[in-house]
């Protein structure tokens, strides 16, 4: 955004008031050889493809599924090259050869640019510059110290650079050309696995010991209501058998028995577990408003009437530490 300074002239002509009319962003650089480098996954175009559509002068090489109907939504000259499932290896070593003679190539700081852009730097053998803010065959400007300074350097001959997204505003699309297609060659998922590139094998299940708790599927969190530290440690030993993770009051975390992490409340984690089983807690306000949502409360205390006793769906009046080392023995014993 930029603002542009007019004068409005009242009766009295020497009494010219300035004031700052807010307009879009516009470029008129030379963009001969400037190409914008849009990834597509779905028909879909990635987070600040109009963006760099904009900076490279409306002239976009679209690659990946359903190219053709993303272009639909870009202006200008489009060419694009239908290539299958995401692949940055693959695609980054066919792209090489394909845009070997176009000296300044942008793609949009979307996760997959991200991704494909530096890859394709190295293919090329070119510099590489990421999360640039503005980009022509002559400057390239990129924040430095954090983004709290723009350097503005001399554009090297044949670079590769993604463009943050957000950065500048979009000019609006009036009439779609009809995309060009064009064959690049690139494999698609199935074909020849001569390049080498990442592949999904197997998506694991998060540890439940490490997972950030505001995520935890199910939480066993413990109170003032448990005497020691190695009753403690016997929570976390339920939580293993549950495949729940640990939380604790403010109570705990001051006695050192687990990190502050750990701690559901207002001054420590809120979470919305789909089962949260409480030990020893008696409810007080700074734990109960970090709680959010859960599906299903289980809260185990001597104090029927406390107010985690109240919010639960099934209340067990009873020593939190009995009931514990009732629940490991049961546990313990089915593992054998």
């Amino acid at each position: 955004m930029v603002f542009f300074r007019t004068a409005r002239a009242d009766a009295n002509p020497l009494a010219a008031r300035t004031r700052w009319v807010a307009g879009p962003v516009t470029t008129t650089p030379n963009l001969a050889g400037v190409l914008a480098l849009i990834p597509v996954r779905d028909g879909t175009l990635p987070a600040g493809a109009l963006e760099v559509a904009d900076e490279c002068g409306r002239r976009s090489l679209l690659v990946g599924e359903q190219v053709a109907h993303a272009a639909a939504h870009l202006g200008g000259e489009v060419t694009c090259s239908e290539a299958g499932v995401f692949r940055p290896g693959a695609w980054a070593a066919a792209l090489a050869t394909a845009l070997a003679d176009e000296p300044v190539i942008v793609l949009p700081a979307s996760p997959d640019g991200r991704d494909l852009g530096p890859r394709l730097a190295a293919a090329l053998d070119r510099p590489f510059f990421a999360g640039a803010t503005e980009v022509s065959h002559r400057t390239v400007v990129v924040p430095r110290d954090g983004g709290r300074s723009m350097h503005t350097m001399p554009a090297p001959p044949a670079f590769v650079a993604t463009l943050q997204v957000g950065v500048r505003g979009t000019e609006p699309v009036h009439e779609v050309a009809p995309p060009t297609a064009r064959e690049l060659g690139l494999p698609s998922l199935g074909s020849s696995r001569s390049v080498s590139d990442a592949e999904v094998l197997q998506v694991l299940a998060p540890d439940a010991a490490t997972i950030d708790l505001a995520e935890a599927g199910r939480i066993v969190g413990g109170g003032a209501g448990l005497r020691s530290s190695e009753q403690f440690d016997q929570l976390a030993r339920l939580g293993a058998h549950l495949g729940a993770s640990v939380g604790a009051t403010r109570v705990i975390t001051d006695r050192g028995w687990v990190g502050h992490e750990r701690q559901i409340g207002t001054t420590g984690v809120v979470v919305d577990p789909d089962l949260y089983l409480a030990f020893g807690i008696s409810g007080a306000v700074q734990h109960t408003s970090g709680l959010g949502h859960p599906d299903h409360i289980v809260s185990v205390n001597t104090d029927a009437h406390c107010p985690m006793m109240q919010l639960a769906d099934l209340a067990v009046v009873a020593d939190a530490n009995e009931v514990l080392t009732e629940l490991l023995a049961l546990l313990d014993g089915s593992d054998d």
